[in-house]
């Protein structure tokens, strides 16, 4: 129905413009306002008016319509104007009255049919200082899920509007989006971008230290990645072998380059606090290191723990934590495993 009313708000009104005074139908349904409202239609229509006078006629009326709350009338008041009046700069004003009044309706379909048309057939128009394609822009992001929607306007902000956006926030939006798209390259140089700001503290919904995750998938995909092994055995065997020989070496060129934790279980893993800025081999030497032969209870298909003791005298357990690689950015090293980090102490 909704993806309709365009047209049929375009014949209504050509219909209401030929078979009834012009601005008659908005008298209807009035109460309170109804005197005041059919004086301003007696002079919009005696004009004619400057841009200016009838802007304030206009905008009056349709003031009026929205506070008695005739939604029907005002949208089809103003689409009106807009039909006859092509060329009048104040179009894109109008149309941002209609398609805020089909979002208080929830029709963000047709809300977002309306802020479309301003991008594309209105020039700008500052309302109270701000932009009103900016203002547009804005409601199209919050009212869409398409990725490449979503790229389209996140772009368009940053070329249009970077004094009047936070950029830090729209690279990381606009990354995020080339990233759900499957645009690695094009993902990865925004995210590098976003790096740019400093956001240390940027908070993202559904992202936990948005951060930290962009610089982790930059990192990761300047990194060498050698320390990846094909299966979870694999890589668990390696490690038990560089333990029962004592070959530190070994295991410094399997622990993870990228985001390597050490911490205790109560820890934050994004923790400054909680990196691995030590050497294996400071931990290895004169003490008899054991391993558990099984992996831990809690493992699962993306993630595995194997305890280990004997480390030193203050930490005497550590539980090694292996991951699966999420990196769909390189193909050949997506869904390998990683030695990724350690946990102090038994488990919580």
């Amino acid at each position: 129905m909704y993806r309709s009313l365009p047209v049929l708000s375009m014949l209504l009104a050509l219909i209401m413009s030929c078979s009834q005074s012009a601005g008659s139908y908005v008298l209807e349904g009035m109460n309170e306002l109804r005197d005041e409202q059919k004086e301003l239609i007696t002079l919009l229509n005696s004009g004619p008016h400057n841009r200016e006078e009838r802007f304030a006629l206009m905008n009056r009326i349709a003031t009026n319509l929205a506070t008695e709350n005739r939604k029907e009338a005002l949208i089809l008041f103003l689409t009106n104007e807009v039909e006859l009046r092509p060329e009048d700069p104040y179009n894109a004003y109008w149309l941002l009255m209609v398609a805020h009044t089909y979002l208080e309706d929830n029709a963000p379909e047709m809300a977002g049919y309306y802020f479309k048309r301003i991008l594309e057939k209105c020039p700008d128009l500052q309302l109270h200082g701000q932009s009103i394609h900016l203002v547009s822009l804005q409601n199209l992001i919050r009212i869409t899920d398409s990725p490449g929607l979503l790229v389209r306007y996140y772009s368009d902000m940053i070329t249009r509007f970077s004094d009047e956006v936070d950029l830090g926030y729209t690279y990381f939006m606009l990354a995020r989006s080339y990233e759900k798209l499957g645009e690695w390259e094009l993902a990865i140089q925004t995210y590098t971008q976003f790096l740019g700001y400093g956001r240390f503290g940027i908070v993202i919904p559904g992202i936990h230290d948005s951060y930290e995750y962009a610089k982790r998938l930059v990192d990761y995909n300047s990194s060498s990645k050698d320390w990846t092994f094909e299966t979870l055995d694999e890589l668990v065997q390696s490690i038990k072998k560089a333990i029962n020989t004592y070959d530190h070496r070994s295991l410094e060129r399997y622990r993870a380059k990228v985001s390597f934790f050490a911490m205790s279980w109560k820890q934050d893993s994004n923790d400054v606090n909680a990196e691995a800025d030590f050497r294996m081999r400071d931990f290895m030497g004169g003490n008899r290191i054991r391993y558990d032969e099984e992996l831990d209870a809690s493992s699962n298909p993306n993630e595995a723990y194997l305890r280990t003791r004997g480390w030193n005298q203050y930490v005497s357990v550590w539980y090694l934590y292996f991951r699966k690689v999420n990196f769909p950015a390189d193909p050949d090293i997506h869904g390998r495993w990683e030695w990724a980090g350690i946990y102090y102490g038994e488990k919580l």
